[in-house]
């Protein structure tokens, strides 16, 4: 998994629950289940994933911006 990757994961939420399964198929990596994290800690996670230098501002401003859109 690209460190890319790991980043936006671990903002996400550090304590990710799921009840699905995570599968690994080429390089591409597949969560499926659901989280108690909220919109406001996942964009509170990712802004400090910003300043901390671990995500570039073009990734940062495309996952904020995906977040956003998410109904909840």
């Amino acid at each position: 998994m690209s460190l890319k990757w790991t980043v936006i994961a671990l903002a996400m939420g550090a304590c990710v629950l799921t009840t699905g399964c995570i599968s690994r198929s080429r390089a591409d990596v597949t969560v499926t289940g659901s989280t108690t994290i909220s919109k406001g800690q996942e964009l509170t996670d990712l802004q400090r994933a910003l300043e901390a230098g671990a995500i570039s501002p073009p990734d940062y401003e495309n996952v904020r911006a995906k977040i956003l859109k998410r109904e909840k």
